[in-house]
């Protein structure tokens, strides 16, 4: 069985705090994880006009949304950092572009993965600047109904750009009824292509069922403590879940085997102990 491809999804978060994001990844990599994923914005071209001055209660104050969103996202020297640590401990890291210029920035550290949040499916510059790079990309399709996948995977066959559908429920934390897992089986016939799962549900038994239903690559939100301030921690796997999540797919795909009916030795040495004619 071909290896599954597990992301710990750093995201957000890390809360704009550099230590909290280098001890994620720490625990990802100690969990046994293959990646870690961040996003990377710029807020004044993100947040949209309306939201950019209401009020937000946060850690650090009251303050408007677009001050808030600048007060948590990491720059240059903070992804430098992440990028020594993770070439040092052995762990690959990419992150999600949420604007061009974002993803012209990530582009400078010649990651292995690209990554399209659910969110921008229907961003087709975007898309088209990601596919152009053509690394293998992992294309999350939360919020989205097929005509919108079709057209977005139009544009990665058009720029020969290799992908991962990932089936997602873009809700935080998603209940386990809405999960919808046949959508793996259904994306896979309809594309033909690989597909992965993205989850935010708040347990890890998901994410195994999803593993087993054939997904590639499994995603999960990481968080150092489930109850911390913020958007997505809820959602997340807390250092316990992600061992088990991890430990979990990694024994099911040394059980699965290879399929090929067979007798072994040591049913070989039971048979000739019991057989008497």
């Amino acid at each position: 069985m071909k290896k599954r491809f597990l992301i710990a999804e750093i995201g957000i978060n890390h809360n704009g705090n550099i230590r909290i994001a280098k001890e994620l990844i720490k625990k990802s990599k100690l969990a046994g994880f293959d990646a870690v994923k961040f996003q990377k914005r710029n807020p004044d071209i993100c947040v949209p006009d309306n939201k950019k001055n209401q009020l937000r209660e946060t850690p650090w104050g009251l303050m408007t949304y677009l001050k808030y969103k600048k007060k948590i996202e990491f720059g240059e020297n903070e992804f430098n950092i992440i990028n020594k640590l993770c070439k040092k401990i052995g762990i690959q890291w990419f992150a999600s572009p949420w604007d061009i210029e974002s993803q012209i920035f990530l582009e400078k550290f010649k990651l292995n993965y690209n990554k399209i949040p659910s969110a921008m499916l229907t961003n087709q510059a975007l898309l088209e600047r990601v596919a152009k790079n053509k690394k293998m990309t992992f294309i999350s399709t939360g919020m989205s109904n097929y005509k919108i996948i079709d057209e977005a995977i139009k544009i990665f066959k058009k720029n020969k750009c290799k992908f991962i559908l990932m089936h997602s429920v873009s809700t935080y934390p998603c209940p386990e009824e809405k999960l919808n897992l046949s959508m793996i089986c259904n994306l896979q016939k309809r594309y033909n292509c690989s597909v992965g799962y993205s989850g935010h549900e708040v347990t890890v038994s998901p994410s195994l069922m999803a593993a087993v239903m054939g997904a590639v690559a499994i995603e999960r939100h990481v968080t150092l403590n489930r109850t911390m301030w913020g958007t997505d921690h809820a959602a997340s796997l807390e250092f316990n879940g992600m061992k088990q999540l991890v430990d979990l797919i990694r024994k099911f795909e040394i059980c699965y085997g290879d399929g090929i009916k067979k007798i072994t030795q040591e049913e070989k040495n039971k048979l000739s102990d019991q057989k008497y004619w």
